[in-house]
């Protein structure tokens, strides 16, 4: 563990299990970083609040205790460049928690989200930088607009942030696409001159069809009974006789036999 002689033993001790729970489970937005050699200075990125003037920028800022901390407020500073009512242009940062409102069982996670918060809310009637102030007070569109150029030029810009979400959604559609195109083979495979089966409970894919162990192939019952129904009258297989058929075959051969009995007739009336 990091020490140091402007601090006593105690509270190193104190800002230590803080500083562990604001990297476990930081505040909204704030990110905090520390010297290990020199806990009596704070580091902390705090992220432009959404619908503010500060939006899609992160600012730089430090917090610099005292000795007699936490009996005493801590000094805040912004180290980033910021057009703000409360922060002077030195980086100084004028907030009641800060001073007369000071209690020592106050933490430094209560400190962040306060500054923070003076990014949504600011109080121009204790301005540090009185333009700043003025300029909220009487045109709230030219101070945003000065607000909005300090950020596009001196904050720093938001790490992108990937969403779980979307990446679920994508693996979710590829599997979809992978699953119609396996459909797809099995369509154009089983359709047998212009017959195409759908695929259907009762008629399975061509990948359950291979079977799950040794690659052997089960009956292709199915497929063949399709092979037979779809076959096309312009195939070389013969039809079947019919029962007209058999009749006119039948009377032709009982009218030449009597013929032939007719013809012995008149030749035994001859001799």
């Amino acid at each position: 563990m990091a020490t140091n002689e402007n601090l006593p033993p105690n509270v190193i001790k104190q800002l230590a299990r803080e500083l562990k729970n604001l990297d476990e489970t930081p505040p909204e937005g704030i990110k905090v970083g520390v010297n290990d050699d020199d806990f009596s200075t704070i580091y902390a990125d705090i992220e432009g609040p959404a619908g503010t003037p500060y939006e899609n920028g992160v600012f730089r800022m430090k917090l610099i205790l005292s000795r007699d901390f936490p009996h005493s407020p801590p000094k805040g500073y912004f180290l980033t460049k910021i057009f703000h009512p409360n922060i002077a242009s030195n980086g100084e940062i004028c907030v009641n928690t800060l001073k007369r409102d000071w209690n020592p069982s106050l933490g430094l996670r209560h400190v962040l989200i306060v500054v923070r918060c003076l990014l949504i809310e600011p109080f121009p009637e204790s301005a540090l930088n009185e333009q700043a102030g003025k300029m909220l007070l009487e045109n709230y569109e030219e101070y945003a607009r000065h607000a909005r150029l300090y950020t596009g030029i001196h904050a720093l810009k938001p790490k992108p942030k990937f969403k779980s979400g979307a990446i679920s959604e994508s693996t979710a559609a590829l599997n979809v696409e992978q699953t119609n195109t396996s459909v797809c083979i099995v369509d154009t495979k089983t359709a047998v001159s212009g017959a195409v089966v759908q695929p259907t409970p009762l008629a399975p894919s061509l990948n359950t069809m291979k079977g799950a162990s040794g690659g052997q192939e089960p009956p292709t019952t199915t497929l063949n009974s399709v092979v037979e129904i779809g076959v096309s009258s312009g195939s070389t297989a013969a039809a079947p006789p019919t029962a007209a058929t058999n009749k006119k075959e039948s009377g032709l051969v009982k009218a030449q036999d009597k013929k032939k009995i007719d013809a012995r007739k008149k030749s035994l009336k001859r001799l």
